[in-house]
This record gives C-alpha cells, sequence and structure tokens, in this order.
C-alpha cells in the first residue's frame, strides 16, 4: 500500500525534482509552497506517473497551513510523514544589515516551519507508532560565512530542532540530510548577491560553479529517496548524498 508524505518547497528545485522521484517511488504527497500556480504544476507531474498529490498553498511556518498538510496527508490515507524542504536564503546583507522582516522569514520558512510540522504530524505518527521526519539541512549550519548569517542561524537551529525530535520521540525515524552544493535558485541568487556581505559570498558560490562542483537538483533528490527505506539507520544524525 502506497504510504503518504508531506513535502515543502516542493514548487520548484530540489522540492520539484523530490516530488518527482517520491512519485516514482510509489509515494503520493501533499504537496506545500508558498505560489499556488507552480505548486499545482508540479502537482500534475506528480499526477502524470500515477501518484496521488493534493497541494495546501501557504507558508508551513503558519500553524494554519501545517495542520492543513496533516490533515490532508490523513484524508490520502497511510500518513508517513514529512520532508520539510522548503527554505528562504536572502544573501548579501551582513547580519546587522538585513531587515526584521527578512530575518523573520528566513526564520519562519526554515525554523518555524520545521516545529509547526512536527507539532501537528508527530501526535498522528506517535498514534501509528512510526514515521518519517526528514530536514534538509546544510553546511552552512557549521560555518559563519559573511551574507548568509540569518540562513546560517535558522540551518543550525532547525538541525539542532530534529536532533531533539529525534532524542524525544524515537518511534519516528528522524534525520537530517544535507544535499551538498547543488544549483538552485538559492545559489543563483548567491552568486548575484548585494549588501556588505556580497564580495566573499560571490567569490564563495561563483566558485562553486567554476570548479565544477554543482549538483543538479534531480541528483540531489534521488540521493534522498534512495535513503529513505534505510532511515532508521541516521535517525538523530545527519545523512548527506554520499551515503546513498
Amino acid at each position: 500500500m502506497r504510504k503518504t508524505l508531506i513535502l515543502t518547497g516542493a514548487s520548484r528545485g530540489i522540492g520539484r525534482a523530490l516530488a518527482l522521484e517520491l512519485a516514482k517511488a510509489g509515494y503520493d504527497l501533499v504537496l506545500n509552497a508558498r505560489r499556488e500556480a507552480p505548486l499545482e504544476a508540479v502537482a500534475e507531474e506528480v499526477r502524470a506517473l500515477g501518484a496521488r498529490a493534493e497541494v495546501v498553498a501557504g507558508s508551513a511556518g503558519k500553524a494554519e497551513v501545517a495542520r492543513a498538510l496533516v490533515e490532508k496527508a490523513l484524508e490520502l490515507g497511510q500518513f508517513h510523514g514529512f520532508i520539510h524542504n522548503a527554505g528562504v536564503l536572502h544573501p548579501g546583507p551582513l547580519l546587522y544589515e538585513l531587515a526584521e522582516s527578512l530575518f523573520m522569514e528566513v526564520l519562519e520558512a526554515n525554523l518555524i516551519a520545521g516545529y509547526q510540522l512536527a507539532r501537528f504530524a508527530y501526535p498522528q505518527l506517535l498514534k501509528r507508532g512510526e514515521g518519517l521526519a526528514v530536514y534538509l539541512g546544510s553546511g552552512a549550519a557549521e560555518t559563519n560565512l559573511p551574507g548568509i548569517g540569518a540562513y546560517a542561524v535558522a540551518k543550525a537551529a532547525e538541525e539542532h530542532l530534529a536532533r531533539q525530535l529525534a532524542a524525544e520521540a524515537p518511534e519516528v525515524a528522524c534525520f537530517v540530510y544535507r544535499p551538498g552544493v547543488v544549483e538552485t535558485d538559492m545559489q543563483r541568487a548567491a552568486r548575484e548577491a548585494q549588501g556588505g556581505g556580497a564580495p566573499v559570498l560571490q567569490r564563495v558560490f561563483r566558485g562553486y560553479r567554476e570548479e565544477g562542483r554543482l549538483l543538479t537538483p534531480e541528483e540531489a533528490a534521488r540521493a534522498l529517496v534512495q535513503l529513505l527505506p534505510r532511515a532508521r539507520a541516521f535517525h538523530g544524525r545527519i545523512a548527506t548524498w554520499r551515503d546513498a
């Protein structure tokens, strides 16, 4: 029987690639992103692959959106958990230059949404006595690169959130997946960043491309889907695309 997963940030980049790979792997999906039109387009691609797909547009950092995602997943049946892929970067400004609204948006997309998903999903998963929770992390959680300070703070906290959940609810296989350096809109934004951190940020991110280090979203997504059957082995830990 097909299992149902919630996937955030599903409208583009790694998220879109994950939606298609998960559909091929036999999962039904509840897809989330902030903009409805591109989200619906991905849902149609998923359905064309033979999987069921529902959509809930909006920020998963809002309680009502996270609750709706879980409700949709329960309606589809065989609710198995979530993959929190959504994220916002806002690269360029130094941390003290970044507007409060942008700082809060980064926290909401990465960290608060991860909490809201757990808040509504975990009680349902624990009723079943099993499940899956995957948080997309980043090496930024361990670095202090000028120009992505808010993102680094959010990812460090998000990865700690995943470890905390793993400790508190061992029935649910919970791990962090770091996809590597992937060619996405975030990468492109960092290469063209403006602000106090831009000179360093542009040099580092343009270097990734010039050195041929960039993975495709499809490669990063495929690796994660290959890891899912072994999720228990990564419980409370960090997995990377190389582990696949």
